[in-house]
């Protein structure tokens, strides 16, 4: 039908450019019309066919696992392309962690073709969720790894993890990426002497203190503006954490007196270090929550470590930083594990 329109528009064109149909005199005002309205037609019908259809999606829904194991549910499988025109398949499932009486939730992310892949895992900032590295996520796996992002235990009001925000610590949330770790580590499609840390603001504190934990498992460690300034702000805000209330809101969160002592014990420069692989840190330097000392402090800490200045970023990235960020980690696990 869109052929019939086109070929009798084109016809009165024909018909008033060469057919005798005079641009002049008493026939000019009918046929300027006339080649004005089919112009326009043209011009309608040529936008609305260049319209795309949406690239479909395939929905893929298995059975759960039993509720005594983790729960390894796929809901989704779609198809990522990205540079150099290659294309993998990436399957999109729910995964529940045990950690003694708490339950882990998050989503893992992985290629579809068999065999084993280094394994990335990463954790979310002070009342964040596993929601805020999907594009992480489905960018890493790709590109040929398995990525996994948590939902702290108590961590975010949104969290789909156990747990209440007030018992929740930095120690709390390093049990339950040792959890995730030892869980992912051990699964048949990673490479479990690829395992890298990712973390963003306080998951990347609680990162750097796995890692320094787990130093010989672990091949290297990313992490955006790592929030390494947790226990001295923590410091200058109670002397003691007895002058804590019992439970208190900071920053959309109830935190109970627990958190404040928990931070207040660690000793972030004097462990860190025990990390011996290699270290990228990505910051802004208009950081306002996370000062970008901190960053330069953690840099002359790690034996391997390089630090990316993001000019004019601050606390959580613009769309371009959030873009030069990713790929400046995907090189740097490039370089780590293949």
């Amino acid at each position: 039908m869109t052929y019939n329109i086109y070929g009798f528009l084109i016809s009165i064109l024909i018909s008033v450019m060469y057919e005798g149909v005079s641009l002049k005199e008493n026939n000019g005002h009918l046929s300027l019309a006339l080649l004005g309205a089919a112009l326009m037609c043209l011009s309608g019908c040529g936008t609305h066919s260049q319209t795309a259809a949406p690239t479909p999606v395939t929905a893929v829904e298995e059975m759960a696992a039993p509720a005594d194991t983790a729960v390894d549910t796929a809901i989704s499988t779609e198809t990522t392309e990205i540079k150099e025109n290659t294309k993998m398949e990436v399957a999109v499932t729910e995964l529940t962690v045990p950690n003694g009486d708490r339950t882990v939730y998050g989503k893992l992310y992985a290629p579809t073709a068999p065999g084993k892949y280094p394994a990335i895992i990463l954790s979310h900032g002070y009342n964040g969720t596993n929601a805020d590295f999907v594009r992480e996520c489905r960018n890493y796996a790709a590109h040929g790894y398995v990525a996994y992002a948590l939902d702290f235990c108590g961590g975010s009001v949104n969290s789909k993890s156990s747990g209440s925000s007030t018992d929740m610590t930095i120690t709390s949330e390093k049990e339950d990426l040792l959890a995730v770790f030892d869980y992912i580590k051990a699964m048949d499609n990673v490479d479990s002497s690829n395992m890298i840390l990712f973390g963003g603001s306080q998951g990347g504190l609680v990162s750097a203190l796995v890692a320094a934990e787990r130093a010989d498992e672990i091949k290297a460690l990313a992490m955006y503006f790592p929030a390494f300034c947790v226990p001295d702000d923590w410091e200058k805000k109670y002397k003691s954490a007895e002058y804590a209330p019992e439970t208190f809101d900071f920053w959309g969160l109830k935190l109970g007196r627990g958190f404040v002592a928990d931070a207040q014990t660690i000793d972030v420069f004097g462990t860190i270090g025990d990390f011996k692989g290699d270290v990228l840190i990505l910051h802004g330097d208009k950081d306002e929550i996370v000062p970008y000392s901190y960053s330069e402090r953690a840099i002359e800490t790690y034996e391997h470590a390089e630090l990316i200045k993001l000019e004019g970023e601050g606390h959580g990235f613009s769309m371009q930083g959030g873009q030069t960020a990713k790929e400046k980690v995907l090189e740097f696990l490039d370089k780590e594990t293949k």
